[in-house]
């Protein structure tokens, strides 16, 4: 953290990461059997349904756009999947991506706590980076929430990340960092004694207790993999000056296998956002949110679909490539539950249903094409995502039952 006063701080506070549990568990060494994973994808304008689902049901391999798939075997695709309460959402539903909270639009709108901090409270203990959240360019949010429906910053600079995660670390700034930081902590303390002392309500006493907790427990599993050496790994990020916007794509998928592979971190989002204005892929240059209002106009299809090809382009090869590094028991892809998607069914119209989802590796028995009988919430899917990390819940977002999609 930056120098910041405690004022600042509370205002900061919201985004902090969740309280990290099981710290006396930690050990530097790996595990001997490979961890679980998991890693969330949301591509914002979603995919031209007639390409990306199946034209023969349960058959992936007529799908336009997943055909080409290396590891068809190791995926299923959904459909009639929806998120309750999104029918004037718009734009908006992408902040209930992983939350499936309604009405994202209303202003008053909280959202509620995304499925990768549930499981980063239970997965994320062991490593150095509890989650990682990855985004395109700076919005300020992506589809990591907190606790008190307040977005989590995502990363965006890849050699930013690649610097975090394997880069050598100044021990001296540091450790300034975190003796400021303890200090914010002590003053935090002092403050909330304050507030007791002159009977402030219970909501703001609530506030400064959360973020001192939060601070606590994010000071103290810092202090704990100080010392610690980070992976030494070679750089391995492109350089593609004519295709920024494919380029940067492709360095995040980088980065997060990096990050899985050296167990750097267990759980990750990526929120692939439209950017304002052209982007340039290989065949097409144009602005992505413009092309994807086509109209059922061909011309346009055609230049969005290259867009997109090229996003499931470094999605294949994330896929392939994580399948080829063999551990104990199977491959990292094997280990590690990828889910693609989207909280668009329909990006021209602005639709929120029959949302198109992947989800890939992790283990399963996949069953290549699954087509739901009737509009279910993608809640059930979640939910069932919790259960296969061993998280008890009886319920997430608006989920109404588990439908055992998912074959272990």
């Amino acid at each position: 953290m930056r120098n910041i006063s405690r004022k600042d701080f509370l205002k900061i506070g919201a985004a902090l990461p969740l309280a990290l549990q099981s710290l006396s568990q930690r050990v530097e060494a790996k595990p001997k059997t490979p961890p679980k994973r998991i890693i969330f994808i949301c591509s914002c304008l979603g995919f031209y349904a007639p390409y990306f689902f199946p034209g023969k049901r349960e058959d992936l391999a007529s799908s336009e756009y997943l055909k080409d798939m290396k590891t068809l075997g190791k995926m299923t695709v959904f459909n009639n999947l929806y998120h309750p309460g999104m029918d004037t959402s718009n734009h908006d539903s992408e902040k209930s991506f992983l939350t499936g909270s309604p009405s994202p639009e209303s202003p008053t709108f909280v959202n509620g706590l995304s499925l990768d901090q549930i499981l980063a409270r239970k997965m994320g203990g062991d490593t150095r980076f509890p989650f990682l959240n990855f985004s395109i360019y700076d919005r300020g949010w992506g589809i990591s929430w907190n606790d008190r429906g307040s977005a989590i910053p995502p990363m965006h600079n890849e050699e930013k990340i690649f610097e975090m995660l394997f880069g050598e670390e100044d021990l001296r700034a540091r450790k300034l960092q975190l003796n400021n930081d303890q200090n914010i902590l002590i003053g935090l303390h002092r403050d909330l004694a304050q507030l007791h002392k002159k009977g402030a309500n219970t909501g703001k006493i609530d506030s400064y207790q959360t973020v001192i907790r939060e601070l606590e427990s994010q000071l103290k599993h810092e202090k704990f993999w100080l010392n610690a050496k980070k992976p030494v790994i070679e750089k391995s990020l492109s350089e593609d000056p004519e295709f920024t916007f494919s380029t940067k794509v492709s360095n995040l998928f980088e980065l997060a296998k990096l990050a899985f592979r050296t167990d750097s971190t267990r759980v990750i989002t990526l929120s692939m956002d439209w950017i304002d204005g052209a982007i340039k892929v290989p065949g097409a240059t144009g602005g992505w949110h413009t092309l994807s209002h086509h109209g059922g106009r061909k011309d346009v299809i055609a230049k969005l679909s290259k867009i997109e090809i090229d996003t499931l382009r470094h999605f294949n090869r994330f896929l392939f490539e994580m399948d080829q590094i063999q551990e104990e028991g199977g491959s990292l892809l094997d280990h590690t539950t990828v889910v693609m998607g989207s909280n668009f069914g329909d990006a021209s119209n602005h639709t929120c249903k029959n949302l198109p989802m992947i989800v890939a590796g992790g283990g399963y028995r996949h069953q290549a094409h699954t087509v739901l009988e009737k509009p279910t919430p993608l809640c059930n899917l979640y939910l069932e995502l919790l259960h296969k990390h061993d998280i008890d819940a009886d319920s997430f977002g608006s989920s109404t039952e588990t439908l055992d999609l998912l074959k272990s």
